[in-house]
């Protein structure tokens, strides 16, 4: 619980305000530092100072900065986790939104957090949809989100074989969750978010190595971001418009599994040849972008993947990678990452990278080889974009921490990806634009 209050009787969260505010990771930092110190759940932060050095629009980060350094991991059999008090001073009145509007954004965190740790015994494809469900089933009554659950029938129908062909090698079937929020009903563009869902990745008959294995439950943090960042958006009634596309599935081996050397036909009816059947992210984005762009009418499209080990070899585990074709597109996720803290690098496309993942006897090969491939995974994703604008994001390497590179962060899952999602999607809105309708 966190309430803004005028004078506390808590005891005072210890913030040293002779040292220089240089940054939104250092404020975040500082405040989540100072909460993991104290020995209690109740405390007061006085902000005055802050505003008073930043400006009102870094009460943003103090407040995330406090919140997600409240988290704590779930732990089995269940048990009630324990109810912080927090009470803000030293705040004007219009400052309740923004409080309220990250703290929002903290729940959505949390909520990707508990999925991404959870085994994966525990969250089949079948139990992440329902979990998805549940999540919006908590929005008030008049926030209109549709959350459509696809069975693998239903795909089977539509053609969707990227998303089969790897889902149908488990007992746990294939599920494809669809989230549609519509806070601006008057525009008709819509942004879709695309996250993979991958609840056990075994690696197929491209089997990982045992070393590997503990992390296979966190291959569906991207679609875990993608369902807290469209909840938040809801729950603080942004006026946009966004899809949540989550293809949900298990990378196991049966005898019906695919082979490398295999060629299937993906929902957009492009060709794809399999060269590693541990490469199986791309190819369940690539149905779920086709279905964004053709399906849901996107405008622009954002996918977000555990994809690469690559990744974590160039950027270690405080940056993602990411990839854009579009400029303007480029400019509007630029300003959100950098009001969000997160770090990203923008890594290039070539002609040469893109020849990579050409096929001699299909479409598209779903590897291009040794090298560059983060890059070539994110440009065969690129491909079922239809040329609309496009970003891809890498988070293999920020999704889960171990140990945490921030105080804000808990060993484990971080909810990498969805806070600049959400302000991505939110954009330059005035505050007393996110309107209510009861």
């Amino acid at each position: 619980m966190i309430r803004l209050v005028r004078a506390s009787s808590l005891p005072v969260l210890p913030i040293d305000y002779t040292a220089e505010f240089t940054g939104r990771v250092q404020i975040k930092e500082i405040y989540a530092k100072a909460v993991k110190e104290l020995k209690g759940k109740e405390f007061c932060a006085d902000l005055t100072q802050l505003v008073e050095k930043k400006g009102l629009s870094y009460v943003s980060d103090a407040v995330e900065g406090m919140l997600l350094a409240t988290f704590e991991p779930e732990r089995f059999p269940v048990v009630p986790r324990t109810e912080w008090t927090i009470e803000l001073t030293g705040l004007p009145i219009e400052a309740e939104s923004i409080v309220r509007e990250t703290e929002t954004i903290a729940e959505g965190v949390f909520w990707a957090r508990d999925m991404t740790n959870r085994p994966g015994n525990l969250l089949r494809p079948d139990a992440f949809a329902r979990e998805v469900q549940a999540l919006f089933a908590r929005l008030h009554k008049c926030v209109k989100v549709e959350v459509e659950i696809l069975d693998e029938k239903k795909m089977a129908e539509l053609g969707m074989n990227a998303i089969l062909e790897i889902g149908m090698s488990s007992a746990y079937k294939p599920r494809l969750c669809i989230i549609r929020y519509r806070g601006k009903p008057c525009d008709d563009r819509v942004t879709a978010l695309v996250g993979k869902g991958v609840t056990c990745d075994a690696g197929g008959y491209c089997l990982k190595e045992a070393s590997s294995m503990k992390g296979i439950k966190g291959d569906m943090a991207g679609g875990a971001a993608v369902a807290g960042a469209v909840y938040a958006l809801a729950k603080n009634r942004i006026p946009v418009n966004v899809t949540g596309i989550i293809p949900m599935v298990e990378n196991r081996i049966s005898d019906g599994s695919l082979l490398p050397g295999d060629v299937i036909t993906s929902y957009s009816g492009k060709t794809i040849e399999i060269l590693n059947t541990d490469a199986e992210g791309r190819l369940i984005l690539a149905d779920s972008v086709t279905y964004a762009v053709r399906d849901e009418h996107a405008y622009q499209v954002v996918d977000i993947a555990t994809l690469t080990g690559c990744i974590c070899s160039c950027l270690g585990f405080g940056a993602a990678g990411m990839i854009c074709d579009n400029e303007d597109f480029f400019r509007k996720f630029e300003q959100a990452y950098e009001k969000s803290g997160e770090r990203y690098l923008r890594l290039p496309i070539y002609e040469e990278y893109e020849r990579l993942i050409d096929s001699d006897i299909a479409d598209v090969k779903n590897t291009g080889g040794r090298f560059a491939g983060s890059i070539t995974a994110g440009l065969f994703i690129r491909r079922f974009a239809d040329q609309t604008p496009w970003i891809h994001l890498d988070i293999a390497g920020t999704a889960w921490v171990d140990p945490p590179i921030f105080e804000y962060q808990s060993t484990g899952a971080s909810g990498a990806g969805l806070t600049t999602m959400y302000y991505l999607c939110a954009g330059d809105r005035k505050q007393n634009e996110t309107g209510s309708c009861c």
